[in-house]
């Protein structure tokens, strides 16, 4: 005789997403997007001021940016040429 027992289908109980979980993701979700938007805001402005001249930062009330400037000293040619 056939095996005719039913058996009851049984699967593993589905996980659900609590809610608070689902609101903790959206919370840091939306942090992270305004973390990149002000990240890129800033790079911008940096980029923006780089490109402008001394007078243009006085004129919008900016100090000047402090950029890398090589002085050279009267004889240090010739000091430097001496001691080798």
């Amino acid at each position: 005789m056939a095996h005719t027992e039913t058996h009851a289908a049984v699967s593993a109980p589905i996980q659900q997403v609590s809610e608070s979980r689902l609101n903790n993701i959206t919370i840091l979700t939306a942090a992270l997007a305004a973390a990149v938007r002000q990240w890129r805001r800033a790079a911008a402005r940096r980029r923006v001021l780089a490109d402008l001249t001394p007078d243009q930062l006085r004129d919008i009330g900016q100090p000047e940016i402090n950029r890398p400037m090589l002085e050279v000293k009267a004889g240090l040619i010739t000091n430097l040429m001496s001691m080798r």
